[in-house]
């Protein structure tokens, strides 16, 4: 494997070597767990003894290139090509003698110098595999294609597919950059990215505290034209004129004239920005992020220079588009890579006009200074009960220290401790009525201890605890039942794997009348196409696949089709087609047709295929229904300077309503809400007052597992309403939408 720099070198030897990185090759391939692969690389190859180097174990090669390519002082060669005393010659004449070389060339824009190729070919390999996000090389005309690409997989596909984030542009409305100098312009563009990302730092925690995942940490980029540029933009983030000063220890920059242990301080602090430890939250860089950074929480890029070229655009765009949970979540803003880019922003617009874009249309986003321009934060929306816990705590925290304030603290902590357990007893209890069940009361008892036993020293004050634990049970139970609404949790799982196949069917053969094709129009397609299946006559000509063979291998590619459990129904076709070709064709004829017509071969036997296609419906096992499961908490964004309005508040314009925090309820769960619009709003004033409910709540986005729209969606009732007699899901609708199918 050939490394283009020493940072990409050294990542890779990592991603080889390091059984513990979340981001090592060989995970989950059990041959390797007690023998990990040898990694040779371009500083052990001269300690490693080379003479049985290749003849059982799995062995790498990972070499920067300019280890191979460089000479050294004295015009001495390499040292990877001097003589070795362990193989009687240099490791580079070694490598380039074998009759199995491959080459893997990561990043391999950088190998089209003449230098850099020319190494290569004197490797004498088999294959030279080339990988790299921009296949063209720069040139004073514009940027020039690769012409051997055998596979492609654009950033525009890996955005639509959704293994990227979307990346949107934003800019000010009606902005005119030509009215600004260029400090106030990097000003206005830095001020508005840092509003982006304190607004993307709230989504995130939201999101992370929604659905119990781990936080993600964001941070922004800015692009700076050279390293004076970056030195100014240092000092403006760190003074007291830029946001107070909030930023002036969570700024970093890094480029080329670093050295010695500033740069590697500054490497170490970029290695670890996915760190919740590290409260790095802006970097600054000049042109040294290109690749081989693969960081996955960067959200903010503000670039203050134009790109030297489109390869360079797109490699700092590509910085920012990995998901930091691995896949989309369907939350916008967790999805979302945001760039700043006022005085650009038309040009981005036409590009997005274009059919290959990384940018589409519907993301570009219009910044509203005024709506931006405000502080937010995170409310979390807990249980009145859990907020009783709440205000207790203070109380107790309010007293003396005393045997009276110790006691109390010990009463509290057992509340919290059954509490956290209730809602775990709902697979041996057929309500919540049950929990005042002696029997129930003893099985809460045994957890409880667990929990006391797992806890340092817990076991020193476990009697004590116990006690008291006892003695408030009946009171927690009561405010718990007071509380709850049962929501039911249900579970519906197939009992049985669900069987899919192909019934068997003799192939309709009579449109299969294909004719070969000339061997000089056929070499010269297939060179420009498919390298390794060029046809031709004489003694060097390659040998291809059986025809049949080849027609099923293209049947495989198909995703309904399970070649481990039907090939001997996919070679019998193959066999059909390939029988009709017999009656009208001589064998060399046959395979010039199957190998030039393969595809459509194919997708003529698939068409087929589908029509005879038959899957078992899943029986499913008997469902498990629990009485109630526990209410999660509400994850609230609030306008920091916003007050939390009075649930009975008017509210100008209605349309500003969802933006707002209420309080003030009396009969529901949750201590705040917001509503989506004032018909709910108006909703929750008439439950309020409404004599027959009881108890209502709006119920987190993760409360209930109920998915529509194929399983992709997740469905989020307005309300849950209680009232004597029944418990409702409750949607309320305009009277135009009553009709909608959704």
């Amino acid at each position: 494997m050939l490394a283009p720099n020493l940072t990409i070198y050294n990542k890779l030897i990592e991603d080889f070597t390091n059984p513990t990185s979340p981001k090592y090759v060989f995970q989950g391939i059990g041959e390797f767990v007690t023998q990990c692969p040898r990694i040779i690389t371009g500083d052990n190859y001269r300690e490693a003894s080379q003479s049985t180097l290749f003849d059982s174990e799995v062995h790498i090669n990972v070499f920067n290139i300019s280890k191979i390519n460089s000479e050294t002082r004295g015009g001495q060669a390499p040292r990877i090509k001097r003589l070795s005393e362990y193989l009687g010659d240099s490791y580079f004449n070694y490598l380039s003698n074998l009759d199995d070389l491959v080459l893997l060339m990561d990043e391999s824009h950088h190998y089209r110098a003449d230098r850099g190729m020319q190494v290569i070919n004197e490797l004498n390999p088999i294959v030279g595999l080339e990988l790299t996000a921009t296949p063209q090389v720069e040139r004073s005309g514009g940027a020039i294609k690769f012409l051997n690409v055998v596979y492609e997989y654009s950033l525009a596909k890996a955005i639509k597919d959704g293994f990227v984030k979307e990346p949107a542009v934003a800019t000010r409305k009606d902005f005119d950059p030509g009215k600004y100098s260029q400090e106030d312009l990097d000003l206005i563009k830095l001020e508005d990215g840092i509003r982006i990302h304190e607004d993307t730092k709230v989504a995130l925690d939201i999101y992370a505290r929604d659905n119990k995942v781990a936080s993600v940490k964001p941070f922004v980029l800015v692009v700076a034209q050279n390293t004076d540029h970056a030195g100014r933009l240092m000092a403006l983030i760190k003074s007291m004129a830029f946001f107070g000063g909030r930023y002036a220890d969570k700024v970093m920059e890094i480029h080329s004239n670093q050295s010695g242990s500033e740069k590697e301080e500054n490497i170490q602090q970029l290695l670890s920005l996915e760190s919740s430890d590290n409260k790095i939250e802006i970097v600054i860089h000049v042109n040294m992020l290109k690749e081989g950074w693969d960081v996955t929480n960067l959200y903010t890029i503000i670039p203050l220079r134009t790109a030297a070229s489109q390869t360079l655009r797109e490699q700092t765009i590509g910085r920012g588009l990995r998901l930091p949970y691995g896949k989309r979540t369907g939350n916008a803003k967790v999805d979302k890579l945001t760039i700043v880019a006022h005085d650009k922003f038309q040009a981005i617009v036409d590009a997005a006009n274009l059919p290959d874009s990384i940018i589409r249309k519907e993301n570009i986003i219009e910044i509203n200074p005024e709506e931006l321009n405000q502080d937010k934060e995170v409310i979390v929306s807990v249980s009145n009960l859990e907020q009783k816990i709440v205000q207790e705590q203070e109380q107790i925290n309010k007293l003396p220290e005393s045997d009276a304030r110790q006691k109390a603290q010990v009463g509290l902590e057992a509340k919290k401790i059954i509490l956290d357990i209730l809602p775990e007893l709902n697979k041996v209890v057929k309500s919540v009525d049950d929990l005042k069940a002696t029997e129930i009361k003893k099985l809460v008892v045994e957890k409880y201890k667990e929990r006391l036993y797992s806890i340092p020293q817990g076991e020193l004050f476990a009697q004590d605890m116990v006690k008291e634990m006892e003695a408030v049970y009946g009171t927690i139970i009561d405010e718990f039942t007071a509380n709850i609404i049962e929501i039911p949790r249900v579970t519906t799982q197939p009992s049985a794997e669900v069987k899919s196949g192909f019934r068997d069917f003799v192939l309709d053969t009579r449109n299969l009348n294909y004719q070969p094709v000339s061997e000089e129009i056929l070499r010269q397609t297939l060179r420009e196409r498919e390298r390794d299946v060029i046809s031709g006559r004489g003694a060097d000509r390659i040998i291809h696949d059986q025809s049949e063979k080849i027609i099923v291998n293209e049947l495989m590619n198909f995703p309904e089709i399970d070649y481990d459990g039907q090939s001997n129904l996919l070679f019998k076709l193959a066999q059909q087609a390939v029988g009709k070709f017999r009656t009208y064709l001589d064998s060399d004829k046959v395979e010039n047709v199957v190998q030039y017509h393969k595809k459509e071969i194919g997708r003529y036997i698939y068409a087929q295929l589908m029509e005879h296609f038959e899957y078992s419906k899943p029986e499913f096992e008997k469902t498990e229904i629990l009485p109630f499961t526990r209410i999660e908490q509400h994850n609230y964004e609030k306008l920091t300077q916003d007050k939390i309005y009075h649930y009975t508040d008017t509210i100008e314009p209605t349309n500003s309503i969802p933006g707002k925090l209420f309080s003030g309820f009396k009969k529901a769960y949750h201590r705040f809400y917001k509503f989506r619009s004032k018909t709910e709003k108006d909703f929750a004033v008439i439950l309020e007052h409404d004599g027959d409910v009881v108890k209502w709540l709006r119920p987190a986005p993760s409360q209930f597992n109920v998915y529509w729209d194929h399983n992709s969606r997740r469905y989020e009732p307005d309300f849950v309403v209680e009232t004597k007699d029944a418990v409702y899901l409750i949607e309320t609708k305009r009277e135009v939408d009553m009709d909608s199918q959704d």
